[in-house]
């Protein structure tokens, strides 16, 4: 798993879950159904609201790689104040301590290294399910992004179109989005990123899919957006980057790599509509042919 010292209290818990006892699971169970808000209580009210005593809670925080209670919460308190960061204060945080290498160094680095801490926690059966589910045409897709992911809702939207038809692209403007609702049906998926800042809008949108019996494949952060307790399948990338603004480029990979899966599973399918598609480009003449 690499330096625990490294991952977020989510991340242990779901790297560490299946060492866990029956009262430990269900205490992480109850702290990761409302991350991380659940766990900065008091000890006894987190043991009380979990129904486990409060060693219990001593011995998960232990196993957690944390020398106590108190060091858990402390990383949970860091974690809601990193959540929180606008911008600046991203900038700042990095910009106080950066090394003297150049940005391109410094950049590809920490890119490297949320590519290695991500790839660790991403289960091959799970990934294999999603692709499972996006290749089955007999349910429709709806895709949907927030403030600065919907430019990668609207990448996957365009390479999935090539590969199958039953494809939404949510619009960005919310007050649409009950429209959007009333045509999913049961066994449809809603594939929603949404990292921090996490807003509010799509967790709305996540509860009323939810209770269309709709599938929901998240890709979030390595915190782990609210959303996240509605969705069958979640992606944590992380995110974090020498900069004022947070790194897409694991969930690219993640993406580019699905929609790679997704083509090849249903190649004889997407053969066919790749060709019809090339006609109708050029019938259109939207490239320049050199021939």
């Amino acid at each position: 798993m690499g330096n625990s010292q490294d991952l977020t209290v989510a991340e242990r818990i779901r790297a560490k879950f299946d060492d866990l006892t029956r009262a430990e699971r269900q205490l992480a169970n109850t702290i990761m159904e409302n991350y991380p808000a659940s766990g900065l209580g008091s000890i006894t009210a987190i043991a009380e609201t979990s129904e486990v005593s409060t060693p219990t809670v001593v011995r998960m925080a232990k196993k957690l790689s944390f020398k106590g209670f108190p060091e858990l919460q402390a990383a949970l308190r860091s974690e809601v104040e990193a959540t929180l960061s606008s911008p600046i204060a991203k900038h700042n945080r990095w910009t106080e301590n950066a090394p003297d290498t150049h940005i391109l160094n410094r950049f590809a680095d920490v890119v490297m290294d949320n590519m290695r801490q991500t790839l660790r926690q991403i289960d091959p059966d799970d990934f294999d399910a999603v692709v499972k589910l996006l290749s089955d045409q007999d349910h429709a897709v709806h895709v949907v992004g927030g403030r600065l992911t919907r430019s990668l809702a609207d990448y996957f939207f365009t390479h999935m179109q090539v590969i199958r038809d039953r494809l939404t692209l949510v619009a960005s403007n919310s007050n649409t989005w009950p429209h959007y609702v009333l045509n999913m049906q049961p066994g449809d998926i809603l594939v929603a990123f949404d990292v921090r800042r996490y807003e509010r809008d799509i967790l709305r949108l996540a509860e009323m899919a939810k209770s269309k019996d709709v599938t929901l494949i998240l890709f979030t952060d390595q915190w782990g957006s609210p959303v996240a307790k509605h969705a069958t399948h979640s992606f944590h990338c992380r995110i974090e980057a020498p900069s004022a603004w947070d790194s897409s480029v694991v969930t690219m990979f993640i993406l580019e790599t699905i929609i790679a899966a997704v083509q090849t599973e249903n190649w004889d399918k997407t053969k066919d509509r790749i060709k019809a598609l090339e006609d109708l480009f050029d019938r259109t003449k939207l490239f320049k042919k050199f021939i």
